[in-house]
């Protein structure tokens, strides 16, 4: 009777182990698509707001996930305008006041260029393998691609999202929709990627849509112009000096 009771027992837990195994394969999938040796990439975010919507325009040079430079090239007020990330360390450079201010602690929170991004959120490069248990939940059409839903639970606590929800394509493993939420289980944010393209050996959205659940009537769009994945960096800008230059 209890071998029947064990056998029965285990037959039911095969296929939610299976399943959470299959979900580990496919977030390691998700970021071997997203990450990389080095980036160099020209950008637009589009700030939508109530009544207006105004555009930024950025170069950025990125090694492995703990070396990014990005230069604001538009529009003139904030031309000039650099960050640097090294490790878990983030400076910023105003042309206006000539000074480099660092960001730590709650000001990370603080908005990127006034979008729906924070510093917080551009500072988490770490693979989605290390923060995150995964179990797949389901499936879903988005756009006539057939997704993966995958329920991602922080596995460590310096995370800004303990709890998130994506949708993952199941042909080129790229995230086309994700929900973040807090520990309360509030949704935070909600990001939509899309225009996804062929890069090398690997598929990447170009376009990226960031909604701040918090804020009524506001959206950034974040658009890749132009990007290179894994080619040498000839002058690294990866040290404070260049914040300046």
């Amino acid at each position: 009777m209890k071998y029947g009771i064990c056998l029965l027992i285990a037959l039911l837990a095969f296929p939610f182990t299976a399943r959470t195994q299959d979900a580990v394969k496919v977030l390691e999938a998700v970021d071997a698509n997203m990450t990389y040796k080095t980036s160099i990439s020209e950008s637009e975010m589009v700030i939508h707001r109530r009544r207006k919507s105004r555009k930024v325009v950025s170069r950025s040079y990125g090694e492995g996930k703990d070396k990014n430079f990005t230069e604001y090239l538009a529009p003139t007020r904030e031309e000039g305008t650099k960050m640097l990330k090294l490790e878990d360390h983030l400076w910023i450079y105003s042309p206006s006041t000539d000074r480099i201010i660092q960001l730590s602690g709650h000001m990370l929170r603080q908005s990127v260029m006034g979008s729906d991004l924070s510093y917080e959120d551009m500072m988490e490069d770490r693979e989605l393998t290390d923060l995150y248990n995964a179990e797949i939940t389901g499936d879903e059409d988005i756009d006539g691609r057939k997704t993966w839903v995958l329920r991602l639970t922080a596995k460590v606590e310096d995370v800004s999202y303990p709890t998130r929800k994506v949708r993952v394509d199941q042909e080129r493993y790229v995230p086309l929709r994700e929900e973040r939420f807090a520990k309360s289980g509030q949704k935070l944010k909600t990001t939509v990627l899309s225009d996804v393209r062929k890069q090398g050996n690997r598929w990447y959205p170009m376009k990226m849509s960031y909604k701040d659940e918090l804020k009524a009537g506001r959206r950034t769009d974040f658009i890749v112009k132009k990007i290179e994945f894994d080619q040498p960096i000839n002058e690294a800008p990866f040290n404070k000096a260049a914040l300046k230059r």
